[in-house]
């Protein structure tokens, strides 16, 4: 009997020294209550957007799409870079038109709304433009195949042709801080370098929000369903490879510049379970309190955490994890590991296994 579900869940504990890596339309870091205290909040989709980055920085191997207005620009490099003899004015047409029989709704050679177009995709759209091929049902049967990791990973969503939306094998959840937060403000001023000595005053000044805390974050993956999206066994496990590393090394780049809040996490917990993700955020309701730092309680509520969920739920069918900190005789029943590469190598290896038992 072969198995019909298999999920990838990711844990993260990570402190973040004063920041505003995401904030809300009046400029101050997002937050959010929680068990009756107010915590900080990175977005979903904020930290998305930073695995999606990443993924284009370290993977020049693989899929990876773009989601952009200027998806006729995108389009017409590609037909350029199969025919260098066309004219960049020609090739502009060639591709606004190829969209359009796609029954992709464009206005001055822009998409209406912002389309996540993968790169095999927008290559297979430029050999069809050369080719002529103008029949809609052809050019969307383009779009709906070979969708790049991150398309199968967070879903597309084509309002003017719901037929063209991708459902989305992965959840990311919304981090938080382990503990209550405040936000504070930083009062700055800049001084004007050519400034007459008789004006003593500052040439600008102003207030910047922003906090600190130790984050939990959550995400995971549908493997059989992302399987069925990337149509490879090897393919789908370099890609949840490549998703690993860009989960734990990528961080948001909000107001990275003023405060370098460039940090990894303490903790890495992966889990792979055969009968459903959890998020194991619910051990954080009631709030770490502590006047010696937040990374080694949360991390060891994580722990705990861990062990009850077997209560209610199936055990993992492996779980590694891997600690940036020095903390010994650690309580856990997943395997420690010595690297990042190391623990991304024993997932991929039972990967490897599990994978081959999926099916109907």
């Amino acid at each position: 009997m072969k198995n019909k579900r298999l999920y990838l869940d990711l844990h993260v504990i990570q402190a973040v020294p004063p920041s505003n890596i995401n904030r809300d339309d009046t400029g101050s870091p997002k937050t959010a209550q929680y068990g009756g205290v107010r915590r900080a909040r990175v977005s979903s989709q904020s930290w998305k957007r930073a695995i999606r980055q990443y993924f284009n920085a370290n993977s020049p191997g693989q899929n990876v799409g773009v989601r952009t207005l200027n998806i006729a620009d995108y389009v017409k490099d590609k037909i350029r870079k199969l025919d260098s003899s066309i004219e960049d004015a020609d090739a502009l047409k060639m591709a606004s038109n190829v969209l359009t029989k796609a029954n992709l709704k464009l206005k001055d050679d822009k998409a209406r709304a912002l389309f996540f177009l993968g790169d095999l995709q927008a290559e297979k759209l430029a050999e069809a433009a050369l080719k002529g091929i103008e029949e809609k049902k052809e050019l969307q049967a383009i779009l709906r195949s070979n969708p790049s990791i991150d398309i199968a990973l967070f879903g597309r969503m084509v309002a003017d042709d719901p037929s063209l939306n991708e459902d989305a094998s992965a959840q990311v959840a919304h981090s938080i801080s382990t503990h209550a937060v405040q936000t504070e403000f930083d009062f700055f001023t800049a001084v004007d370098d050519l400034q007459p000595e008789d004006n003593a005053g500052a040439g600008m000044l102003g207030t910047v929000e922003y906090n600190s805390s130790t984050l939990y974050r959550y995400a995971n993956v549908a493997v059989h369903e992302f399987v069925k999206q990337v149509g490879d066994n090897s393919n789908t496990i370099n890609a949840l490879k490549l998703f690993i590393e860009a989960f734990s090394n990528s961080m948001p780049t909000g107001k990275i510049n003023t405060f370098a809040n460039q940090t990894l996490p303490q903790l890495l917990l992966v889990h792979l379970r055969e009968d459903r993700p959890i998020n194991l955020v619910s051990v954080f309701e009631e709030p770490v309190r502590s006047n010696k730092g937040f990374s080694k309680e949360s991390i060891d509520k994580i722990f705990e955490a861990e062990k009850d969920v077997q209560r209610f739920a199936v055990p993992a069918k492996a779980s590694y994890y891997l600690l940036a900190t020095g903390q010994k005789h650690i309580d856990a029943i997943s395997t420690e590991t010595e690297s990042l590469a190391d623990l991304v190598n024993k997932v991929a290896g039972d990967l490897t296994s599990m994978m081959d038992e999926l099916g109907d």
